[in-house]
This record gives structure tokens, C-alpha cells and sequence, in this order.
């Protein structure tokens, strides 16, 4: 089977030094267990995990120690066996650079599994068994952002998904992890696959890598060459091929909606270490606990891919790849288009970290100063979702936002390609998150205030048919009273001509009849003391009082 070249061309991107070869001249490492390991609850865009150990308790490698309820989530597992020693908040690999809450093991170094099982023959399954199987294992994007896998299979589409792509571009400098994981583990990557074909009833799988990785290439059509549903696909190398959206029209030509997904138009993407998750959770009965992390740059001697424990502190893993302390300037986690420094080096290894690059400063050396746009346009020409980012970034400075969401800011996939070729050196991608930021609070206070505004109407409409309600009692209590009143004359008038005893004057009708006139005697008698001390005339109230007086007179 030959490998076909990709019918379309990305649009816009950049060609970026790759600085790929340090870390590709070596199989993956296995890596030493570290002392202890520290399991974030929240791995993964969605829902936090709630801790189901104690301290002190002894857990197994596989187990659960971390359980879930919301539909974007999954569970975790320990990553060793061990003690838990402690569940608190500590720093995590994120952006945000917040704690999070985290459950900590001491490693006993048995490194013994808790009994696991899996399904040699997964083709006989149905779809749903494979999907708990999956959710159960804790698996979540190991390529983008970390959509819970599980969630990503379940979500019900208007139109059918008929082609699986397997997205193998790894178009950012430095991070090899997907490509050492094709060239040593091609067929975990195509069973994978093939389960997700199972599950969502595709037609057909494509395998898209680009043409550096001939290595790759090779071992992924060797494992697939036997199946004619699979083709594997090389394209150009440029940045960013690898996003999503990129990837599948490049590979396919369909074009995902701007605020949708592949799904939308038939396509189901996931990245290369995501499908081996999945082959060793429905076939092993493995959880997700470890991946391939690409530790590079000038600042360690052992540059190479390791096979990484989630849990596992980066000083652990550095030190390991002998780095050189004293020359590191910055550690960046990611690649250096869309990667984030970090603040420190006991931040544990999670489920979305591919790459840690320990920078010095010939890596990376200080950027020039920002100066004025001359507006070369250069920016528009590279933007892989052909927006306007000098308009953006107009926009963005001088708080426009409105304007910015009008020029869908939101497309943006803030992958640098602008930043990178403009010659002002402009931090473009900076001002648009600071953008996006804004926008979002904008619009969680216009939610808060509107939320606000309905619980008023809410409270006020309550009130006012609280008020209705007690008149419309208070009116059929008259009502009743009134026809009481009737029906007791009447009955009195009829006992009269028949020279019989009047009712009793206990009865319950003559009763509320007789209360009702001296409530209303009452009221009218407050009626006619505030008229009077306001100086208004009284000579109804007196009459109507008169009035009253004589029917309750009627019942004594």
C-alpha cells in the first residue's frame, strides 16, 4: 500500500526551525519512579475528580483514587502503588498557574498493579461496552486541549461521522513524542483506531502525518498495509498543520463550521497517544496512567522521549535527562509556538503535558522590544483561519471588543504563526488572549446581572400573585359570609310565616355572618377616624356606619 499525498494545502502557516533531531536519536526511555507523586484531580478540560482514598491509605497501581459524576470528566488512578500521604492543593501544569486540588503518593517501589483485565477480541463488544470501558480508563486527549475522550465519543451528532482521523502532524519545533510513539508502537496506534471505527460505525481511517517523519510513515503503513479501510497520508511540513480543524481539511477537505466541531461534518479526530490509550484500556484493561513526554532543549544533556508516570514531578523527570541547572533560563511546557513557562520545577506531569523544553538563553534568547505596526500585512498572510490580526490587535489595545468579537476573534487558535513573522516583534497572540479574557468576564457579569434581573422579576411576580391569591381568599370569604347572611333570612323570614322558632343563633352560618358584619363595622370605624384627622368629610362613613351597626345589631 502506498502512501497517498494529501489532497489539500494548509492555509496561511509558517515553516519554523524544528529542532527535532536532539530528541529523536534514541528509543523512548523508560523512567525511574520517583519517591512520590503528585495526582492532580483535574487533568483534562471539565469537571474536577473527588478524592475517594484517605491518608494513609495503601493504594495499588491502576486504582481509582479519584471519582467522577459531570459528563465532561473522568476518573483517576494511581500511577504507582504506595501511601497516600496527603490530598491538598498544590501547583499544576497550567496556563493559569492556580493550585489545584491533588491526591500525593509515596511510592513503595513494587510498582504492583491492582487486577485488571481487558478484551482480547474487541470486535465482538458492543459500542456502549467500549465506551464505559473507555470513560472508566481515564483517557483525555493527550494532543490538544484534553477533552475527556469518553465524553468526546458520546456526544450525539446530527450528521453521521464516517471517517476516523488519526492526527499525527506534530507540526510544533521541538516535541517528537508522537513520532517515537508511531515509529515503536504503530500497531497500539491502529487498534486504537480501529476501536473508535467500532464505535461510532465509520467507513474509514486516516492517518495523517507530515513528510519530516519518514520513519514514522513507514511504521504506520507496515501496521496498517493488511487493512483497506486505513490510509495513511503525508502532507507538508508547516505550522500549524497539526490543529484540528487543520488537520481535517487538509486530510479530507471538509471545513469544520467556526463554532463547530469536525463532528459536524462527519469527521471524528484524535492524536496518536489517545488511540494507544484506548487500545491498552479496552484490550489491556489499563487505565491511562503514563504517556510520552519529549524532554529537550540546551538545557539537558539526555535530550529523548520518556515514558512518564502522571504524577511525576518535572524536576524528577529533568534530572533524569541530566539537565544543567545552572544554564536553564526558562521551562517551557509545550512548544515554543503555543507552549507556557512554568513557574516551578515540582509541577507534576499530567495527561496533556507532550513536551518539556529546558530553555537557555541560545535556545531562546530575550525578544527585541515591541515597536510600532507598519502594517506589512505579513500577519494576514500566515493566519491559518484567515482573519485580519492587525485589526485584532487594534481592537484588542484599545478595548473594542465589540469590534474584535466582529471580526471573530474567537476563530483565533492563538497558534503564534503572526506573531512569529511580524517584524515589529508585536506579542500578537498576548493582546488577543488579554482580549478574549475581557470578553469573557464582560459576559459572566452581563450573565450575572441577568441572572440577577430574573430573580427580581421572579421575586416580584411572586409577591404580586401572593397578593391576588389573598384577595381573591379574601373575596370568597366575603362572598361566603354575604350568601350565609341570605340564606339565614331566608331561612328566618320562612320560619316566621310558618310560626316556627327562629334558627339557632349558634348555627355556624349566623355565626360567620356575624363576625363578617362586625369586621366590617370595624374597618369602617378606622375609616372614619383617619377622615377625621385629615379634615375630609365623613358624612358616607357615618351613614355606612349607621348601616352596620343595625346588621350586627340583627345578630345579637
Amino acid at each position: 500500500m502506498t502512501v497517498q499525498r494529501a489532497p489539500y494545502k494548509l492555509i496561511g502557516g509558517v515553516h519554523v526551525p524544528e529542532h527535532k533531531q536532539s530528541s529523536t536519536q534514541s528509543p523512548i526511555k523508560p523512567l525511574a519512579l520517583a519517591k512520590r507523586l503528585i495526582i492532580p484531580m483535574l487533568q483534562h478540560i471539565g469537571e474536577e475528580a473527588k478524592p475517594i482514598v484517605k491518608i494513609g491509605e495503601h493504594v495499588l497501581k491502576g486504582q481509582k483514587i479519584g471519582e467522577v459524576r459531570a459528563f465532561v470528566a473522568t476518573p483517576v488512578h494511581a500511577t504507582t502503588s504506595g501511601t497516600v500521604v496527603d490530598i491538598g492543593l498544590y501547583p499544576v501544569d497550567h496556563p493559569s498557574q492556580l493550585d489545584a486540588l491533588c491526591v500525593v503518593i509515596e511510592a513503595d517501589g513494587k510498582d504492583e498493579w491492582a487486577a485488571h483485565t481487558g478484551i482480547k477480541d474487541y470486535h465482538l463488544a458492543e459500542a456502549q461496552t467500549l465506551l464505559a470501558i473507555i470513560r472508566e480508563a481515564g483517557i483525555a486527549g493527550m494532543g490538544g486541549a484534553g477533552f475527556p475522550t469518553g465524553s468526546k465519543l458520546q456526544v450525539k451528532q446530527q450528521t453521521p461521522v464516517d471517517i476516523v482521523v488519526i492526527n499525527a502532524m506534530e507540526c510544533e519545533p521541538y516535541i517528537t513524542a508522537d513520532d517515537l510513539l508511531m515509529r515503536e508502537r504503530a500497531t497500539e496506534i491502529v487498534e486504537g483506531a480501529n476501536i473508535v471505527k467500532q464505535i461510532l460505525g465509520a467507513k474509514k481511517i486516516i492517518i495523517g502525518i507530515e513528510d519530516n517523519k519518514p520513519q514514522a510513515i513507514n511504521a504506520m503503513q507496515q501496521a496498517s498495509q493488511s487493512q483497506a479501510h486505513i490510509q495513511v497520508m503525508s502532507c507538508q511540513s508547516k505550522y500549524p498543520s497539526g490543529a484540528a480543524r487543520q488537520t481535517v481539511y487538509i486530510l479530507t477537505g471538509r471545513e469544520t463550521p467556526a463554532n463547530g466541531r469536525t463532528t459536524d461534518v462527519g469527521v471524528f479526530c484524535l492524536n496518536v497517544g489517545t488511540a494507544a490509550a484506548i487500545y491498552r484500556a479496552v484490550v489491556h484493561g489499563e487505565p491511562s496512567l503514563s504517556r510520552i513526554t519529549t524532554v529537550t532543549g540546551l538545557g539537558v544533556q539526555q535530550a529523548a522521549n520518556y515514558d512518564v508516570p502522571f504524577g511525576t514531578p518535572i524536576e524528577h523527570l529533568l534530572n533524569q535527562a541530566q539537565a544543567q541547572w545552572s544554564k536553564i533560563s526558562r521551562l517551557i511546557v509545550g512548544g515554543p509556538m503555543m507552549g507556557y513557562s512554568l513557574p516551578q520545577v515540582q509541577i507534576p506531569v499530567v495527561k496533556t503535558t507532550n513536551c518539556i523544553i529546558a530553555a537557555t538563553l541560545e535556545d531562546f534568547p530575550p525578544p527585541p522590544p515591541e515597536q510600532a505596526c507598519i502594517r506589512c500585512g505579513d500577519c494576514a498572510q500566515v493566519c491559518p483561519v484567515q482573519l485580519l490580526p492587525q485589526q485584532l490587535l487594534w481592537f484588542s489595545k484599545s478595548a473594542e471588543f465589540d469590534k474584535a468579537e466582529q471580526y471573530h476573534l474567537d476563530d483565533c487558535i492563538e497558534c503564534g504563526a503572526c506573531a512569529y513573522v511580524c517584524p515589529s516583534s508585536i506579542p500578537l497572540v498576548q493582546y488577543y488572549r488579554y482580549a478574549k479574557g475581557e470578553i469573557a468576564t464582560q459576559k459572566q457579569e452581563a450573565e450575572k446581572a441577568e441572572r440577577a434581573r430574573l430573580r427580581f422579576e421572579a421575586h416580584t411576580s411572586r409577591l404580586a400573585q401572593e397578593e391576588a391569591d389573598k384577595e381573591a381568599r379574601r373575596q370568597a370569604r366575603e362572598q361566603a359570609a354575604a350568601q350565609a347572611r341570605e340564606e339565614a333570612a331566608q331561612q328566618a323570614a320562612l320560619a316566621s310565616q310558618q310560626g316556627a322558632a327562629p334558627p339557632a343563633k349558634d348555627s355556624k352560618a349566623l355565626m360567620i355572618a356575624a363576625a363578617t358584619a362586625r369586621s366590617n363595622l370595624k374597618k369602617a370605624e378606622k375609616r372614619l377616624l383617619a377622615a377625621q384627622q385629615a379634615g375630609e368629610d365623613t358624612s358616607a362613613l357615618l351613614a355606612e356606619i349607621e348601616q352596620l351597626k343595625a346588621e350586627v345589631k340583627k345578630y345579637e
